[in-house]
């Protein structure tokens, strides 16, 4: 089979379709691996009940069942969710928007796809364009999606270290350079991996240099405000007419939907809608009927910070606890969680790399996510992209401590090696 330049990128390797293919392996075919990789949302027995008595409601009202089956919605998306949206979001976060300003597409992976390769790579104009992350390590899922050779470029951060083994990273304001190149900066907010949470100033000093620049400030709150809201510091949920928001029902609980909703200005949402409906002739149904219901009972936006919040602290204070104490006695800092549902451990001087060690965890029946996957766009060989793995805390704590066990052995084993 000959495959086009388009082809052989997307039927390629990546580290999204190794995270995806260990995530279903781990969950469906091999259920007595100690799972701490992916991002699948833990099962929350409240979250679960407000989703079914949200699926009875739309099955039963037939007004509702036969759109949600059996209709092709407006490729911009369902007028009713949109309206009924676009008021909670004007209630909750009091920014103005309406349904003019909103657009569903199938997944936040998918509407990263359209967002970046309508934003960045070659122009009409000729010029070459590409998306800034102001921030690395980041989230993976973008690395694959860009169509243009060389689509990203990364920011390193400033490192800080904190107490207790902690560290925490902040965007290095004094190296971003914002160039006639970039098309788009996109940050997510709170980071996958590490559970970084931008603070509302860094933020803001991000989008005046955006709007200087004279290019859109894309965010990804798949983990965010207004929801689910996965946060554990206060933070103040941020849009304006130059930022492209991205929001997910996955980590509310409906990964199986796909359903992401896109925030921006008419123009961008006019030129995402056309080039989604291109792509996806038509969103699904099921995910904005669902969340429809949602909103009518005034859960959307009160489920993350009454239930599904407190749920990932607690486990996140327990995972925590587990690791620095397994871990007690190596060099290893992890970045303080402050946000999602991820630990971020990086080991310094590790003696091999973070992938090798993957690979070794993996044969002991424990799977993370190296971090090598999560510095797309930075053109240097930094060692400390090696040093890093990712780790949820969303299964069973007895797993997740037995998992703990086992990774601290490995890597003791492998400092005693390299010091031997």
């Amino acid at each position: 089979m000959r495959l086009s330049k388009f082809g052989e990128k997307l039927a390629g390797n990546a580290g999204i379709i190794t995270l995806m293919e260990d995530l279903g392996d781990a969950l469906r075919v091999n259920p007595n691996m100690i799972f701490m990789g992916g991002g699948n949302p833990a099962a929350i027995p409240e979250v679960e009940a407000a989703l079914t008595e949200a699926l009875q409601g739309a099955m039963a009202d037939p007004a509702v069942r036969r759109p949600m089956l059996g209709v092709y919605q407006p490729p911009q998306g369902d007028p009713e969710f949109l309206d009924t949206l676009a008021r909670e979001l004007r209630r909750h976060c009091g920014w103005p928007v309406t349904r003019a300003n909103l657009a569903v597409a199938n997944g936040s992976q998918s509407a990263f796809f359209v967002l970046f390769n309508l934003l960045a790579g070659q122009g009409s104009d000729g010029e070459n364009r590409r998306v800034l992350l102001p921030l690395v390590p980041e989230y993976l899922g973008y690395s694959d999606v860009g169509l243009a050779p060389g689509l990203f470029r990364s920011n390193r951060p400033v490192i800080k270290s904190l107490p207790e083994g902690l560290f925490k990273y902040h965007i290095d304001f004094e190296r971003l350079q914002l160039t006639q190149e970039v098309g788009a900066l996109c940050l997510s907010r709170p980071t996958n991996p590490t559970g970084n949470l931008v603070s509302d100033e860094e933020l803001a000093c991000l989008d005046e240099r955006a709007q200087e620049a004279g290019v859109p400030l894309i965010l990804d709150v798949a983990y965010g405000a207004p929801f689910p809201d996965i946060t554990y510091r206060s933070v103040t949920p941020f849009w304006n007419d130059n930022t492209i928001l991205v929001m997910s029902l996955s980590k509310l609980g409906l990964p199986g939907a796909r359903t992401g909703v896109v925030v921006a200005s008419p123009e961008v949402i006019e030129a995402f809608t056309n080039a989604n409906t291109v792509m996806s002739l038509a969103c699904g149904n099921f995910g904005p009927a669902l969340a429809q219901q949602l909103l009518v009972r005034g859960q959307l936006t009160t489920l993350g910070p009454q239930v599904i919040q407190p749920f990932y602290k607690v486990r996140m204070e327990a995972a925590l606890a587990v690791f620095q104490r397994c871990l007690a006695g190596l060099p290893v800092r992890i970045h303080r969680p402050e946000g999602a549902f991820f630990l971020w451990l990086w080991f310094q001087d590790l003696p091999i790399s973070s992938l090798s060690l993957y690979e070794r965890l993996k044969r002991r029946g424990v799977l993370v996510v190296p971090g090598e996957h999560f510095f797309p766009g930075l053109e240097d060989d930094w060692p400390h992209k090696h040093q890093c793995l990712r780790i949820t805390y969303c299964q069973d704590p007895v797993r997740i401590e037995r998992g703990a066990e086992i990774l601290a052995d490995e890597v003791r084993r492998l400092y005693t090696e390299g010091a031997g």
